[in-house]
């Protein structure tokens, strides 16, 4: 009985940390001109606390999260999903692939909220691709797919290569690299969008010759939100796709982290 307690007390800590990030993301909406936040309903909200459940149910077997605490789950994995919202690339893209998903992050809570926009959910471990499309159907999803292929595959793949508006990445690696995983899949005129800590020294001087080998913009934008996140580091670097990227990229498995570039 003390254990069903504590587990209750816990998902109302949760779902009330939850309430207050959503409410922070419409009012950033609001702010930025996206007025979303008839959209962030309490079924929005019940919608987002099954998928934790879902994934801290999967954990179990599969390896999807090491986020295990539910109030961290729902900061970290949930309302930080929801940062691109207000980016005006997020409110004109129709066609988004999310590079790298993992156990889900940030597509499925995106696709939750935009039911009118495409999502590609992709990752190379196709247990967590498993598990993703498991949850996209449990979730009532209609606007997802997933695919279990590597980015480096992907991004050679003709059906797929130059035919989104935006790619989205919660990105771990250097920016060179990851750079090579997703800008070939953004058409020309679209983007990239990656979830990051504030930039390290140097970071995006040192992948100024990846964005121009792959047709990125020399720029890239840092959007902070410790409005969102208070107390966090996170930021958004968007790269615009300015011209088509040259074939021999992304480069065969495997290369573009043993040698970025």
């Amino acid at each position: 009985m003390e254990e069903l307690k504590e587990h209750r007390e816990q998902l109302e800590k949760a779902r009330r940390v939850l309430d207050e990030g959503l409410g922070r993301v419409a009012l950033r909406g609001k702010l930025g001109g996206a007025d979303f936040a008839p959209f962030l309903t309490s079924e929005y909200a019940d919608a987002l606390m099954e998928l934790m459940g879902l994934v801290l149910e999967g954990n179990e077997v599969v390896n999807l999260t090491t986020i295990t605490e539910k109030e961290e789950f729902v900061l970290l994995h949930l309302v930080d999903s929801l940062a691109c919202t207000c980016l005006p690339e997020f409110t004109a893209a129709e066609c988004i692939v999310d590079v790298g998903c993992g156990a889900g992050f940030p597509g499925l809570p995106l696709a939750m909220l935009f039911p009118g926009k495409r999502f590609l959910l992709t990752d190379s471990l196709r247990k967590r691709c498993e598990f993703v499309e498991f949850a996209a159907k449990e979730l009532g999803l209609k606007n997802v797919d997933v695919l279990h292929k590597r980015a480096e595959i992907a991004g050679q793949d003709h059906t797929l290569r130059e035919k989104f508006d935006l790619t989205l990445c919660r990105a771990v690696g250097k920016m060179g690299v990851v750079l090579e995983y997703c800008l070939p899949l953004a058409r020309v005129s679209g983007g990239a969008v990656f979830y990051k800590t504030v930039p390290a020294a140097g970071e995006i001087e040192d992948s100024l010759l990846a964005r121009e080998l792959l047709g990125g913009s020399a720029e890239v934008r840092v959007e902070t939100y410790p409005d969102l996140l208070p107390g966090r580091s996170h930021a958004l670097y968007i790269v615009q796709k300015e011209k088509p990227t040259p074939i021999v990229y992304p480069r065969r498995e495997g290369v573009p982290e043993r040698v970025p570039l």
